[in-house]
């Protein structure tokens, strides 16, 4: 027999157990927080929970007491969540009353400043054109966003018609008095394209949106349906990882709101998957309109229209059964639309659809029983409508005893509301209860590279 020396002995148990250290010391130090394919895919976690274990509880016996007394505790009571959502339509160049607006909406404080008060505000499109504060506007939306960031809020913000005419170059509204604001036609063309507002408009402004009322779902403008399958992984107060699925059968799965400039056509053909298809053709669209050699402007030039290489689907996306211009849900009967909206709520995995583009001077419009909402009010004093802001309050909270077997139930409460300067209009409200393992986390979607991140 061939003889081992002892120090090469020693070398060898060392080495044996160098894995199993490796992971205890990873998984003791929470070093596995640092690397999500450690962190969240539940067979690595199987694998280290139980190595781990064996080890802590071989050289510190009087730790596997402990963890048997943690495995005894009762599970950590279910809280209630809670999201507010601010939407604001057509601002048309007026700095003025959208400040008026969004204060006395609870957005901003009295000197413009994010209020922290809302969770999410919503700007549907259409601050260019009809008045003179078009920098301004999009200089304190950007400020705005930084402002919620910090404080874990969120600023969505669409592209209208009137977002779109002006990168076109189609500058049939935009005020002589406004054009002064830029300087020059040339300077104004660079800043839309190259400039600051184009900058703006290419990374934080879509063209569709869908938001839901609670984390469960996704994040906002994550496609629906997923690509992906979509699982939630939280830990517990006494750290263990709790791994649940996302089915189609998820009782929140159509909890959510979708928010356009114009509307959602029930012919249009690329309502799926929302909002992330229509988003993708609008963002290769602007992307040819910005960077191709800008046309003089229309009027007094020709109208330049769409780039020649524009594609069918980009078309469609700026014609006048796309989202940036459909009015037949503002403009249709009621036997009409309310025919006709449940099919693309379903499609887009939302509750309602809220839109501006079509005024109405004298209040929000609520139709369907709120699952349509026009909130247009002409606020520019180019039109001289009423003040108004959309207002939802969501709450989820649990309901049942543990004693009885109910303790998945939940109640859900949605407060949709019109804000106006001097009054308060409560348009719809809606209460459920649901049943379900319901975790206040953003789920992981495997195998969707497409999710977006407002982090």
């Amino acid at each position: 027999m061939a003889f081992i020396p002892r120090q090469s002995r020693r070398l060898a148990v060392l080495l044996a157990f160098f894995p199993i250290m490796l992971l205890y010391v990873i998984y003791t130090f929470k070093l596995h927080d640092f690397v999500p394919s450690i962190a969240y895919m539940p067979t690595q976690v199987s694998i280290m929970e139980p190595l781990s274990s064996v080890v802590r509880h071989k050289f510190w016996p009087w730790t596997a007491k402990l963890d048997e007394q943690h495995t005894q505790q009762p599970t950590p009571p279910r809280s209630t969540f809670t999201r507010h959502i601010v939407a604001v339509g057509d601002l048309h160049g007026d700095f003025a009353n959208a400040r008026r607006v969004l204060q006395f909406s609870g957005v901003t404080d009295s000197f413009g400043n994010w209020s922290g008060n809302v969770d999410f505000f919503v700007q549907t499109g259409d601050i260019i054109d009809r008045g003179d504060d078009t920098i301004k506007l999009y200089v304190w939306m950007d400020r705005l966003r930084a402002q919620a960031q910090k404080v874990g809020g969120t600023v969505l913000s669409l592209m209208g018609n009137h977002e779109w005419m002006n990168a076109i170059g189609d500058w049939r509204f935009v005020y002589p008095s406004e054009l002064k604001t830029f300087g020059s036609i040339a300077t104004r063309q660079r800043i839309l394209s190259s400039g600051r507002i184009g900058r703006t408009w290419a990374h934080n402004y879509t063209t569709a949106s869908r938001l839901p009322l609670h984390p469960s779902i996704g994040r906002p403008n994550a496609p629906y349906p997923a690509s992906g399958l979509q699982i939630q992984v939280e830990k517990d107060e006494f750290n263990e990882l709790q791994v649940h699925l996302n089915s189609g059968n998820y009782p929140l799965s159509h909890a959510a709101l979708s928010f356009v400039h114009g509307g959602l056509a029930p012919s249009y053909p690329e309502l799926t998957p929302f909002p992330s298809r229509i988003n993708d053709i609008a963002s290769s669209l602007l992307s040819k309109v910005q960077h191709r050699k800008q046309p003089l402007p229309h009027p007094p030039h020709a109208y330049p229209g769409l780039p020649a290489d524009a594609t069918p689907e980009e078309h469609r996306l700026y014609d006048a059964n796309g989202p940036l211009w459909y009015r037949g849900w503002a403009m249709e009967d009621d036997a009409v639309v309310c025919a006709q909206v449940d099919e693309v709520l379903k499609k887009t995995g939302t509750r309602r659809m809220i839109m501006g583009h079509t005024p109405d001077f004298k209040n929000i419009v609520s139709r369907c029983n709120g699952k349509i909402i026009i909130i247009d009010t002409g606020i520019s004093h180019a039109y001289g409508g009423v003040l108004s802001a959309l207002s939802i309050h969501y709450k989820l909270e649990p309901i049942g005893d543990e004693d009885t077997g109910e303790s998945q139930q939940w109640k859900e409460t949605e407060v949709v509301s019109a804000l106006y300067a001097d009054r308060q209009e409560i348009l719809a409200t809606e209460e459920r209860v649901i049943s379900g393992n319901i975790l206040h986390e953003l789920p992981i979607t495997l195998g969707e590279e497409n999710e977006v991140d407002f982090d």
